[in-house]
C-alpha cells in the first residue's frame, strides 16, 4: 500500500507569548492534532514590538514556535548556526515582528540538512520560510510557508514572482508546495459544465461597498464589476507551473475565512472566501490524492482562518 503524506497550513491569528495556556492556545493545538500533519506551514506568530526589545524578537518568536511544535508532537528545529542562532524554521521581515514557520513530524519526514532558508524584506512584507524535506519521493520536496501582503496588490504580485523564482530550476520547477495565507483569491479555473473554463473561486466582491476594496479588487473596477485581483496566483499557476490543490482535485468549494463574526477578532467586511491555499508544483500535482478545509469546534475557535490540508502519495511525485 502506498504511503500517504499530509501537508497542512494554518494562519494562527496573531499567536503571541500571552496566548500560552489560554483556551485559544489549546484550540490551536487541538486543531493541529486533529489534522495530524506530516508537514505544517504556519503564519502569524507575533511578538509585541512595544513591550519587547528588538534584540529579543527572534528568541521570543523561536521559543513560542518551539513550544507550539512540541505540544503538537512536531518539530521546528533546524539546528543553530552562526547565521540563525535561534535554530528554528521561521522567517520574518526585519522591521516587522510577524513570523511564518514550518513544523514537521520527524517520524514520517526528514528535514534535509542545510536546506532551511528564511526570506524577509525586500522580498516579502511578511517572512517566507522555506526548507526541503525527504518524504520518500524520488527527490526531496521544497516547502514554503508564505503570508501575502494584506494591503498592497502590486506587492503581492511581486511577492508571487519571488516565490515562483524560489521554486524555479533550469528547465522547470522543483517538486514542492507553496502554502499560506495568500491574502488574495485564486486564479485556478475548472470546467464550467458548458465546455469552457471558469474560476474555481467565484467573484466574491461584486456586491460589496466598503473602504477596504482597494486592497483586493482590480484597479479601475471598484463601483463597476469589482473583480478580484488574482494576479499573484495567476503567475504561479501559468502553464501548470503549479496547481491549486483544491481546484486540481475538484474538491467541494469551502471558504477558509469569514466564520468569525465582527467582534470576535478583527472586523471582517469580506464574508466567506478562500484565501488560504495549497499550491503544488508540476511534478507533485499527479501525486495529490485529497484536499480539505478542516472545520471543527477547535478549528473555528483557533483562528479567523480555517486550516487546510492536502494528502499526496510520494511514490507518484514525478522526477
Amino acid at each position: 500500500m502506498s504511503r500517504k503524506i499530509r501537508i497542512a497550513n494554518l494562519n494562527a491569528y496573531k499567536l503571541t507569548l500571552a496566548a500560552r495556556s489560554t483556551s485559544s492556545w489549546k484550540a490551536r493545538v487541538t486543531a493541529i492534532q486533529e489534522i495530524a500533519p506530516d508537514i505544517l506551514a504556519l503564519q502569524e506568530v507575533v511578538i509585541d514590538e512595544n513591550a519587547t526589545a528588538r534584540d529579543d524578537w527572534e528568541n521570543d518568536a523561536s521559543s513560542l514556535i518551539q513550544d507550539l511544535a512540541e505540544q503538537c508532537g512536531l518539530s521546528a528545529s533546524v539546528g543553530a548556526s552562526a547565521g540563525h542562532p535561534h535554530g528554528t524554521a521561521m522567517a520574518a521581515n526585519w522591521h516587522r515582528p510577524w513570523w511564518t514557520a514550518l513544523m514537521w513530524n520527524p517520524e514520517s519526514v526528514g528535514l534535509v540538512e542545510g536546506s532551511y532558508r528564511p526570506f524577509g524584506a525586500p522580498d516579502y512584507w511578511h517572512g517566507c520560510t522555506t526548507a526541503r524535506f525527504d518524504v520518500g519521493a524520488k527527490e526531496p520536496i521544497l516547502v514554503a510557508s508564505y503570508h501575502g501582503d494584506p494591503f498592497r496588490p502590486d506587492f503581492r504580485y511581486d511577492e508571487s514572482l519571488r516565490l515562483k523564482g524560489t521554486f524555479r530550476r533550469t528547465g522547470g520547477v522543483k517538486p514542492g508546495f507553496a502554502l499560506g495565507d495568500f491574502n488574495s483569491i485564486s486564479a485556478a479555473k475548472v470546467d464550467d459544465g458548458h465546455g469552457g473554463l471558469w474560476y474555481y473561486d467565484d467573484e466574491p466582491y461584486t456586491a460589496m461597498d466598503h473602504d477596504d476594496l482597494e486592497f483586493q479588487v482590480q484597479a479601475g473596477t471598484i463601483g463597476t464589476t469589482q473583480l478580484a485581483d488574482r494576479r499573484p496566483t495567476e503567475t504561479l499557476l501559468r502553464k501548470g507551473y503549479m496547481v491549486d490543490a483544491a481546484a486540481h482535485l475538484g474538491a467541494p468549494w469551502e471558504p477558509t475565512a469569514g466564520h468569525w463574526a465582527d467582534g470576535q477578532g478583527d472586523p471582517d467586511p469580506w464574508g466567506p472566501r478562500r484565501i488560504d491555499l495549497i499550491l503544488a508544483s508540476r511534478s507533485v500535482a499527479p501525486a495529490l490524492t485529497g484536499y480539505r478545509a478542516h472545520r471543527s469546534p477547535a478549528a473555528e475557535a483557533a483562528s479567523d482562518h480555517l486550516p487546510v490540508f492536502a494528502d499526496f502519495d510520494p511514490s507518484k511525485v514525478e522526477a
